[in-house]
């Protein structure tokens, strides 16, 4: 091994299991050169270090970070992979001309800082560091930094289930708009089955039995998810409107989706809709304007020019709403229902109970129903006034000893033997 000074720098050169090694140490210290050439060999010896590595982290960031979506792209989905190239957009604002191997974790931290200021949440922000977590394992320089750098708390709040009036109101506003089309079959699938969006998006004709009526999704988010699933009803009703459409441009094949890919006009039931997230959006913001009730849009005032009136501070109770929620809502509705966990967890496609109590959201109405039937008060037996002893045993002046308490001293066979107090008593008793 050697250091040598190439201008204020200091780098190392060394051997590790006849594997060359050169690198600079970023420092003009030759103590802390020292004490970092120590460091890397001790790396390259438990095998955290490697050439190939050092390549990597030797990359700017942002061309770093090109290089890491080419190597995930047989890793992952289509749309996982535009997640990654999404989460990595401000990393490669912040780190834009660094290097990956002086990246220390003070650096990370103050990006993290960064997007607490900017006002994002602490889910998108631990997603954030995550894609650069991998990136930095994938130079051999997470280690260093580890221990500095802890997921942020994020809320526990996971999701919304309606109350009656918002479902109803959805379900009503859904029909408005013929646009809507596809997000309103979307949702009552939802709504009736618990599935997910990609388990709607990537059903086919195939996976539909309509003389059992019954669903089988094949693709999900997990394994678990892959299940049968009887249908009701208004589900039944929603896949024949489906398929009373798709006669319409031939789309009614086995491996056609019930759902086609529609671009400029143009229907492809080979491939499936990639969102309906527009139609949702302007769905579960529509509002009435307070003064003529017209149904519209957020906006400063309202679009019926006789009225004008402002509606700016006017927002819909279903804003905000997810597509998802919609599996939530339907998981709590099975809960209310009394439905058994196993039913459930066999619909929604759980594996455990844990995912079972995160989807589930009872309301505050059912417990509150629920709760109605414990009390604090002492429970009183007919013709008696506690249960202290002499209202047990002794009757008031007048009265028949009740018959219960005969029954709880010998049985209702009189297996054991009359005692004389008992057989007095029982003179008194009428049957």
């Amino acid at each position: 091994m050697a250091l040598k000074k190439r201008g204020k720098t200091w780098h190392t050169h060394f051997f590790v299991d006849g594997q060359r090694f050169r690198q600079s140490l970023e420092t003009s210290d030759w103590r802390e050169a020292q004490a970092k050439e120590k460091t890397l060999i001790a790396a390259a010896k438990a095998g955290k270090l490697s050439a190939s590595s050092e390549d990597f982290a030797r990359l700017i960031f942002e061309d770093a970070a090109e290089k890491y979506l080419l190597g995930r792209l047989p890793e992952l989905a289509e749309s996982s992979q535009k997640k990654e190239r999404q989460l990595l957009v401000k990393p490669k604002e912040y780190f834009r001309g660094k290097r990956l191997r002086t990246i220390e974790a003070e650096d990370v931290i103050g990006f993290r800082q960064s997007r607490i200021a900017d006002g994002v949440g602490p889910a998108i922000i631990n997603m954030e560091i995550g894609v650069i977590r991998r990136m930095l394992k994938r130079a051999k320089r997470w280690g260093t930094l580890a221990e500095d750098i802890r997921p942020l708390r994020q809320p526990r709040s996971i999701g919304r289930a309606m109350s009656l009036e918002d479902k109803l109101r959805l379900l009503s506003t859904a029909g408005a708009n013929p646009e809507w089309e596809n997000a309103r079959l979307a949702m009552t699938l939802a709504l009736c089955t618990t599935m997910r969006g990609v388990e709607i998006k990537n059903l086919r004709w195939r996976d539909v039995d309509l003389f059992r009526q019954s669903l089988t999704v094949r693709r999900s988010k997990t394994e678990a998810g892959l299940r049968s699933i009887p249908i009701n009803e208004d589900a039944h009703g929603a896949i024949l409107e489906l398929r009373e459409r798709a006669q319409g441009f031939d789309g009614t094949a086995p491996e056609d989706f019930l759902f086609p890919a529609c671009e400029h006009g143009h229907i492809d039931p080979k491939r499936p809709m990639k969102s309906w997230r527009t139609a949702w959006r302007r769905m579960t913001q529509l509002i009435q304007c307070p003064a003529c009730r017209t149904s519209q849009g957020p906006g400063e005032t309202c679009r019926n020019v006789e009225c004008g009136s402002p509606i700016q501070g006017v927002k819909s109770p279903l804003a905000g709403l997810r597509f998802h929620d919609l599996r939530h809502h339907a998981i709590t509705e099975l809960a209310e229902s009394q439905a058994s966990d196993s039913t459930i967890m066999a619909l929604a496609g759980h594996v455990s109970r844990k995912m079972l109590e995160h989807y589930s959201h009872i309301r505050q109405d059912a417990k509150r129903e629920a709760v109605n039937v414990l009390s604090a008060r002492v429970p009183k037996r007919p013709g008696t006034k506690g249960y202290d002893t002499n209202n047990d045993t002794k009757p008031a002046q007048g009265e028949q000893v009740p018959l219960y308490v005969v029954e709880n001293m010998v049985g209702t066979r009189r297996l054991e033997l009359l005692t004389s107090t008992v057989s007095k008593k029982l003179k008194r008793v009428s049957y």
